[in-house]
């Protein structure tokens, strides 16, 4: 590898230590009791709703009733949805919505960057809004699914310094750290409710 090469592993070492070295007040006019990792600001809905005006315009795309209640159920909610946690949400309204038509919706809401689709290693796809103005890194407990929004300018400065240092130019990222939560029993009972949660049968069709 010639000198100067970018080092994954190296990187990852090299921001976990300056984080730590930071955290602890160490070279930063930032006391050590203040609080890292603030909860994202909100997206800009508005925006998102014009650029969804416009990619489906430009890509001819109707409007219907059914569509229209799912983008404002999903435009609604804070927290990382798959697409059957959606449709239990659109069918409480609707009951005539399909899963592929809430499949296809979301499918088109990512493929037009309104929608941010996520893959947190247990093979379920969900979904978030796509805000640049509010990139924002997760906290993923892999015990009770419980995902955490954080933000840090540090994390952000850091990166970019490691990038230059090893002449690396990025253009996107995402910051995913593992765990469980740290109140066990809360984790539990959240795990022991997502396990026991009765979800009815419903009809993956995607014919027309």
């Amino acid at each position: 590898m010639r000198e100067g090469a970018f080092r994954a592993p190296e990187a990852a070492r090299l921001l976990a230590s300056a984080i730590l070295w930071h955290a602890r007040g160490v070279g930063t006019s930032k006391p050590s009791d203040t609080m890292l990792g603030d909860k994202p600001k909100a997206p800009n809905l508005e925006r998102l709703r014009q650029s969804l005006d416009d990619y489906m315009n430009e890509k001819g795309l109707r409007t219907t009733e059914q569509r229209k209640l799912i983008v404002q159920t999903f435009f609604d909610t804070t927290e990382h949805l798959t697409v059957d946690e959606l449709l239990d949400r659109v069918r409480a309204v609707d009951s005539r919505v399909g899963y592929a038509t809430v499949y296809r919706t979301m499918k088109m809401l990512s493929e037009g960057g309104i929608a941010n689709e996520l893959h947190f290693n247990d093979g379920i796809a969900r979904y978030e809004l796509a805000d640049g103005d509010s990139h924002h890194d997760h906290l993923i407990c892999q015990e009770c699914g419980e995902i955490t929004e954080f933000e840090e300018p540090l994390i952000e400065e850091l990166q970019d310094r490691i990038a230059a240092r090893y002449g690396f130019v990025v253009t996107h990222h995402k910051h995913e750290l593992y765990g469980h939560c740290q109140d066990r029993e809360a984790c539990q009972a959240r795990k022991l409710a997502r396990t026991t949660r009765t979800i009815p049968p419903r009809d993956r069709s995607f014919g027309s």
